[in-house]
């Protein structure tokens, strides 16, 4: 009997969009496969939904604030449904770029040098303040706790702080400020529970020069292919993947990303626990480069979510 996929998208985040590209790309590709196969939207109602459906595993296609934060996975183990990617304290962890940070520096895994500012109790102007004492531009500004490069602002001069600031706490209280890295920008797609196994490195290159929310997701606004790095590069490249998929607890997959300095040093920037799944998307293109099609990729993705709840009992 072919096993019932639910195919979670859409939710509350600020990326629902997203989410629907990649659900509704998820459901063609498995369809292809013997699977009885649905789509969820991941609202308000969705406990009440996943125990009407009783599917014999959910494949998350969320993105943002409830999808991959570790909300849905918990309420995927109380209803005992297997799931794909990350388990709840993983997904909590990659969703907070600070945790992410501190992870990383604990481990002794190379990324930019940062500082951690709070918004509750003070503006922009005081803030910059905060930044200007410890930190010189250019500087990236984060909210704590969005993806698809929402709620990132670059501040190339000490005027342009106070606007990023400004832009940045309309989605967090919470603010990562990072030192620039000037470099080439890389992933690494990630797969596997135990045994994980990096995928081809790929490269990424957008016609302004940063990776954002538009050059994700537009077509012919960035492109990506299979990076042209000498060997003890792309190896150590691809050990630091590894090695911060296993400290942020990770399994089935994920993506991190790099960026590689002008004098050679790769940094981790973060991780993300819930890649993309659109026709624009790295993870599936990274996938093709070691010769696994979309849908053999979504169907080993299911596999490992079968295998992890098996652990989990």
């Amino acid at each position: 009997m072919s096993k019932k996929v639910a195919i979670l998208y859409g939710g509350l985040s600020t990326e629902r969009e997203v989410s629907l590209n990649t659900g509704k790309s998820i459901f063609k590709a498995l369809k292809t496969k013997e699977y009885h196969t649905e789509l969820i939207d991941a609202d308000r109602n969705l406990a009440e939904k996943l125990k009407e459906s009783s599917p014999d595993v959910a494949v998350i296609a969320l993105h943002g604030k409830y999808g991959e934060d570790g909300c849905v996975q918990g309420l995927l183990e109380i209803l005992g449904i297997p799931y794909t990617g990350p388990g709840v304290m993983a997904s909590s962890l990659a969703m907070n770029k600070i945790m992410t940070k501190k992870i990383l520096v604990f481990e002794g895994i190379p990324t930019p040098d940062f500082m951690v500012l709070n918004g509750r109790d003070a503006g922009p102007e005081e803030l910059t303040g905060q930044i200007l004492k410890k930190m010189e531009p250019p500087l990236v500004l984060k909210a704590a706790s969005q993806g698809s490069s929402i709620g990132i602002c670059f501040a190339f001069d000490k005027h342009e702080i106070g606007t990023g600031l400004t832009e940045c706490l309309k989605y967090d209280t919470e603010i990562l400020v990072e030192q620039f890295v000037k470099g080439r920008e890389f992933t690494v797609s990630v797969m596997g529970n135990e045994d994980p196994v990096a995928l081809p490195i790929l490269e990424i290159v957008s016609s302004t020069g940063v990776y954002d929310y538009h050059a994700k997701y537009t077509p012919g606004a960035s492109d990506h292919f299979v990076a042209g790095l000498p060997a003890n590069t792309e190896n150590t490249i691809k050990d630091l993947a590894l090695r911060t998929y296993k400290a942020i607890g990770c399994i089935g997959l994920s993506r991190v990303d790099f960026l590689l300095a002008e004098d050679g040093k790769p940094y981790v920037i973060e991780v993300n626990t819930s890649p993309g799944m659109t026709a624009t998307s790295l993870f599936p293109d990274a996938a093709k480069a070691a010769g696994i099609s979309f849908p053999d990729l979504i169907e080993k993705l299911v596999n490992y979510a079968l295998e992890a709840h098996k652990s989990r009992k």
